[in-house]
């Protein structure tokens, strides 16, 4: 009998990514995913530490393992093993802490791997592919813990990331999210020691993978503002029909002051700015972010000036954060934190310009030709379908079953209940 193995991923894209590369080296020695009513022989839980509920929910998920598994071993990685190993090691069934994710190739060998694979070729029953392609943040934002637990820059070598791509693309993976902890530092561990005509940059690394043949679709997940260059705005340009014009470029606040005290490493200006340059190059971009409400000292007038940033750039979605104070960081510590009634009501005020931005934005794609990934079937609906556009807008229009999984091109015809109506092109 195969021996049994449940994962259980908690916070980001790259642990998703780090939990599937696991997986799979694991299927080579016999494992198999155990059935929601088996036990497991072997859990692996990748957890998360951005926040101390993220803690929280880790040790949780811990628990419940080794009850409803109390043969187990349980390994656990992640960046809160990587933070606090010794909390982890106490937890029931605890066999192996790995605490830095470059061990993992390590880690598959100690469990009898031999072939230590150098990517992933597949990402479960999804029909979009994360793809890892670096490690590790220099920066040293007041609210962020995770350069203390991924602090080495590490770039995955580009021939590996393009094998991946292969396998991925082969298998029927349809867009690939090219993922990472600081993706726009992605090859400055390599450029240090190098003259600057023999830099890599995630420019190179993009344009490698347009090059690539095959259906399929690269999205930028989370960058920074100054590190989408020119340089990869023209790439994004010179591929449109591979690359999806849809950036999540980080904001966090739209007030100077507010940056300063995050220690961010731009002004709102230069943000704007940032966002106007792709603006020009692309047609019609979609751009989504993260903001965080109710940061330490905020004032009213602050967080105004977040407002009027977020609708002079128009994003499509925010990932709105009311600000959670994180043990170990500088922000935890400042004067004036703000009560959580205060951050409810500036969260709900943002959620409201949100909704009026994504309307203005889905309202603007009207009459367009669309790319969409179609993935499921309206729930109780044959023939309806919906999908993911490259401009990250949730579509929805007539088709067959047959269709999910593969990409499309759809018209789109109107705006209802917070997604787009379209029309299936034959």
């Amino acid at each position: 009998m195969s021996a049994k193995l449940k994962t259980i991923t908690l916070g980001c894209k790259v642990n998703q990514y780090e939990t599937e590369f696991i997986r799979e080296g694991l299927s080579q020695i016999g494992y198999v995913d155990a059935q929601q009513d088996e036990t497991a022989d072997l859990c692996i839980v990748n957890t998360c530490t951005v926040t101390n509920e993220g803690d929280s929910k880790s040790r949780k998920v811990i628990r419940q393992l080794a009850r409803e598994n109390p043969d187990s071993r349980i390994v656990v990685m992640g960046c809160y093993a990587t933070r606090a190993p010794e909390e982890v090691e106490a937890l029931p069934n605890v066999a192996e802490v790995v605490t830095d994710k470059r061990e993992l190739p390590d880690m598959l060998g100690r469990f009898g791997v031999v072939d230590i694979p150098t990517g992933i070729s597949g990402f479960g029953n999804r029909h979009r592919a994360y793809v890892k392609v670096q490690d590790g943040c220099l920066l040293r934002c007041s609210y962020c813990i995770i350069p203390h637990v991924r602090p080495e820059l590490t770039s995955r070598p580009m021939q590996h990331i393009l094998d991946e791509v292969d396998r991925l693309v082969a298998n029927g993976y349809k867009e690939l999210v090219l993922t990472g902890i600081h993706i726009g530092h992605y090859g400055v561990d390599w450029n240090m020691k190098k003259p600057r005509e023999e830099w890599i940059r995630l420019a190179d690394l993009v344009r490698s993978i347009a090059h690539h043949p095959g259906e399929f679709r690269i999205r930028i997940s989370s960058i920074e503002a100054t590190e989408v260059t020119k340089e990869l705005i023209a790439v994004m340009a010179e591929f449109p029909e591979k690359i999806t014009p849809h950036l999540h470029i980080c904001l966090q606040s739209g007030s100077d002051s507010v940056l300063r005290r995050m220690r961010r490493r731009w002004s709102k200006k230069t943000f704007i700015n940032r966002c106007n340059l792709i603006r020009k190059a692309l047609d019609n971009p979609s751009f989504t972010t993260d903001v965080i409400v109710g940061f330490p000292g905020e004032t009213e007038e602050e967080f105004a000036e977040t407002l009027e940033t977020v609708r002079e750039i128009g994003f499509s979605k925010i990932h709105m954060f009311p600000f959670s104070a994180r043990r170990g960081t500088p922000a935890a510590e400042m004067d004036q934190q703000l009560p959580k009634q205060v951050k409810k009501q500036r969260g709900r005020e943002l959620a409201r310009v949100e909704n009026e931005l994504r309307q203005e934005y889905f309202a603007s794609l009207i009459g367009s030709e669309l790319e969409v990934l179609v993935e499921s079937q309206v729930h109780n609906s044959e023939n309806q379908m919906v999908g993911t556009a490259c401009r990250y807008a949730p579509i929805q229009f007539t088709g067959d079953s047959s269709l999910i999984g593969s990409l499309v091109k759809v018209v789109a015809q109107e705006v209802q209940d917070d997604r787009i109506l379209a029309s299936l092109i034959e």
